[in-house]
């Protein structure tokens, strides 16, 4: 079981950054660390599916949780405190943002989509077989918005544990002007957290399954945004 004294857990070294970038890092940290639980701690949740994630953990699977970039907010303060893995890529600004997920006991992988991808899943397939959850914003970190990067799937086949995508949709929100639309909940919202059927990729996959796998993907987690989507028109 993860141990919260776990390497992944501890804050990265900043030896490497000047005196006032690692000052400008740990403020950052603490700041968006508090903006985050702040927001949070306004929303009421309404959740649907998390009978998924229970019988996951009572199989005695892990989940490789998948949503998209623009809910990281929200989706980073309810599966709080469970120890999931994330991969952080190596940047400046990634440095901050660790150490802000981190204080919620997320821990930490280098490697993205651009920068030691192949690395930090390979270091993801070895955490998994040694019993830490996952978690992936699937269309991060700079897009394109709402399509599936095939991490997931890979980390599915290689260790026999589920994706399990899922959206967390607030009925208010406004949105930053950034690639992917974040999500910034209004105070006092309300948000649907909803949790799909979890998806396995079987150890024998060849490429053709996984790219049916990756589709699934896709498709499941369209339909939760749009299952969200009509939750707010509804709650309207």
């Amino acid at each position: 079981m993860p141990k919260q004294k776990d390497k992944f857990y501890q804050f990265a070294n900043l030896s490497e950054y000047t005196f006032k970038e690692r000052i400008l890092i740990r403020l950052a940290g603490i700041v968006f660390f508090g903006f985050i639980k702040v927001l949070g701690m306004m929303t009421r949740f309404e959740v649907r599916g998390m009978e998924h994630l229970e019988a996951i953990e009572a199989a005695g699977k892990l989940p490789i949780l998948c949503f998209w970039h623009d809910r990281i907010l929200l989706s980073t303060y309810f599966f709080r405190k469970r120890g999931v893995l994330v991969m952080s890529s190596q940047s400046f600004d990634a440095e901050y943002t660790a150490r802000a997920i981190q204080r919620f006991g997320y821990g930490v992988i280098k490697g993205s989509s651009t920068r030691g991808g192949s690395r930090g899943l390979i270091e993801m397939i070895r955490a998994m077989r040694s019993g830490y959850p996952t978690g992936f914003s699937i269309d991060g970190p700079r897009g394109p918005r709402y399509e599936a990067k095939p991490g997931p799937v890979i980390l599915a086949k290689k260790t026999g544990d589920p994706i399990l995508p899922f959206v967390i949709e607030p009925q208010g929100f406004w949105t930053v002007k950034s690639w992917d639309r974040m999500h910034i909940p209004r105070p006092f919202t309300k948000a649907v957290v909803i949790i799909s059927d979890p998806i396995y990729v079987d150890e024998n996959a060849d490429e053709t399954d996984a790219e049916s796998k990756l589709r699934e993907l896709q498709m499941s987690l369209d339909d939760l945004t749009e299952q969200g989507k009509e939750w707010s028109r509804r709650t309207d």
